[in-house]
């Protein structure tokens, strides 16, 4: 077991300072992908859905991510905008929890991430409906060229059902993996985002 010593993570007191140096770590040791997290939201029934997408954004205002806003998250999101979200680092044996309230952020975040995106990826953003039935691989095909003809070599809009979506935390918790599972896990809880952060340290 690793004991606690002066510096170790479970000292720290802000949350967004020890995400972000957990990251760092992450982006140095993680062979693919470090920002994807496993997003879990509930449809109109309370019957959850969890899946992978990629972290875009993150500061004391919280976390983001984009998608279709017609998709099956989209939808859940607009419908119950709470989610959950978790990082999970094999190389580092490590992992963070996430849960908080969703919001749409701005036309204005979302025009300047989306104009950062490889075109190909623009014009997949047209051509996917995302999470609707498929015939074929090919239709799927046929729609990417369909559009990349469309905007030929000029600009490419952001789709209008394109979105970025912002977790706003009120929980945080910090795990590290321990011998004989022995972990070390620190939460941080707050009532409201304009409320002050706690934090407890819990058994493994």
């Amino acid at each position: 077991m690793q004991p606690l010593t002066s510096g170790d993570f479970t000292e720290e007191n802000e949350p967004f300072a020890l995400f972000q140096s957990w990251l760092d770590e992450a982006v140095k040791s993680e062979p693919n992908d470090p920002t994807g997290m496993a997003l879990s939201t509930v449809d109109g029934d309370g019957m959850p859905n969890s899946r992978m997408v990629l972290l875009k954004g993150h500061g004391p205002d919280g976390f983001v991510f984009y998608t279709n806003t017609e998709s099956q998250k989209g939808e859940e999101l607009l419908g119950q905008p709470k989610a959950a979200a978790l990082f999970h680092w094999k190389s580092l044996r490590r992992q963070i929890r996430i849960r908080g309230t969703v919001a749409l952020v701005t036309d204005a975040e979302s025009d300047a991430y989306f104009r950062s995106r490889p075109r190909d990826s623009r014009i997949g953003a047209w051509a996917s409906q995302q999470s609707r039935p498929l015939e074929s691989r090919f239709a799927l095909e046929k729609a990417v060229a369909s559009y990349a003809l469309k905007f030929g070599v000029g600009e490419i809009p952001r789709p209008p059902y394109w979105r970025g979506f912002r977790i706003t935390p009120v929980y945080i918790e910090f795990w590290r993996d321990g011998a004989f599972r022995l972990h070390d896990r620190i939460i941080f809880r707050r009532a409201s985002p304009s409320e002050p952060w706690t934090k407890t340290r819990f058994y493994p």
